[in-house]
């Protein structure tokens, strides 16, 4: 049975990075590469980054319930899954892999309530501003609008049923290896070797319900540099 895993982040916190890690270490994940009908930026690659489509492309895979989530963003471009990701998955035996936003994920999580989904977050406001600084693709107005947005989605981690701080790659890319085989394992019912309990207890760890406390002056540092503008 193929288990779907959803991953958010604000946009900055590293999870792309993560997910290529992942995806090098972990065998049989499909990863979903999104459609939207925003522009090529820098050197992305049709089908590698998004596959790019014309407005009236998207809206008629819409018409047609192409889409397992969509969203329009910015009320301006659209992102969306295509099903046939999950369909190609469950034909391959394997998992997939979903990298949406907060809004792709709540319908994601209403078609499929099983799926294991997951929060990543920046260690607070500065390091995710530096982190948007030194990626130098965007405008300091496109900046502001980001860190904006982030903060609008962190308050809807408590949604998500692991959160996973991205402070520093290793640990980081360790833990989300850990969530998908924990998650693997639960569905497969079979007996757990050391290896499996000690990915398990590391897994148990990002539950939400164990890192409130970790959480909250991350969520502070979003509202204080907020009440400062």
């Amino acid at each position: 049975m193929t288990t779907v895993f959803i991953i958010s982040a604000p946009s900055g916190s590293g999870k792309s990075t993560l997910v290529d890690e992942l995806r090098k270490q972990v065998s049989g994940l499909d990863f979903s590469v999104s459609y939207t009908t925003r522009h090529p930026r820098g050197s992305e690659q049709n089908g590698r980054e998004y596959f790019f489509v014309s407005r009236d492309e998207f809206e008629e895979m819409i018409w047609k319930n192409e889409f397992l989530e969509y969203a329009q963003v910015y009320c301006k471009d659209y992102y969306g899954t295509a099903r046939r990701f999950l369909r190609q998955a469950q034909d391959n035996g394997h998992d997939l892999l979903l990298d949406i936003d907060v809004q792709g994920a709540a319908q994601v999580k209403q078609r499929i309530p099983q799926a294991p989904s997951i929060f990543v977050l920046p260690p607070d406001r500065k390091t995710l501003e530096w982190r948007l600084k030194n990626r130098g693709s965007d405008s300091e107005e496109e900046r502001r609008r980001r860190l904006d947005t982030a903060r609008r989605e962190i308050e809807n981690y408590d949604k998500y049923d692991y959160i996973l701080v991205n402070d520093r790659l290793e640990p980081s890319v360790d833990q989300l290896k850990a969530i998908v085989l924990s998650e693997r394992m639960r569905h497969s019912g079979r007996p757990l070797s050391a290896e499996d309990q000690a990915a398990h207890a590391i897994a148990e760890q990002c539950r939400l319900s164990k890192v409130r406390d970790r959480v909250r002056p991350i969520l502070d540092s979003f509202r204080d540099q907020q009440g400062q503008h």
